[in-house]
């Protein structure tokens, strides 16, 4: 069987999830290759929405962790959108 296409992130499909992210981390993240379902890993972990992650003792890894690095190398805290 056939792994379903990967569809792109968009600069929309990561506005509609974060608040305030300016263009050039936005860009960061679509560089990733990263699917949405990525991307909403990642925002979970980096709101501290992770107590459910870490129940499931499983750590950021691959292009996830590479999203929660460029969502939170920053010194103002995220706004989710």
């Amino acid at each position: 069987m056939t792994e379903p296409k990967k569809t792109a992130l968009t600069r929309d499909d990561i506005a509609l999830r974060v608040a305030h992210l300016d263009d050039v981390k936005a860009a960061e993240i679509i560089a990733t290759g990263a699917t949405i379902e990525e991307l909403d890993e990642a925002i979970a972990w980096a709101v501290g929405e992770s107590d459910e992650m870490g129940k499931l003792r499983r750590p950021l890894s691959g292009v996830t962790a590479q999203i929660y690095d460029i969502l939170t190398i920053s010194e103002e805290p995220l706004d989710e959108g």
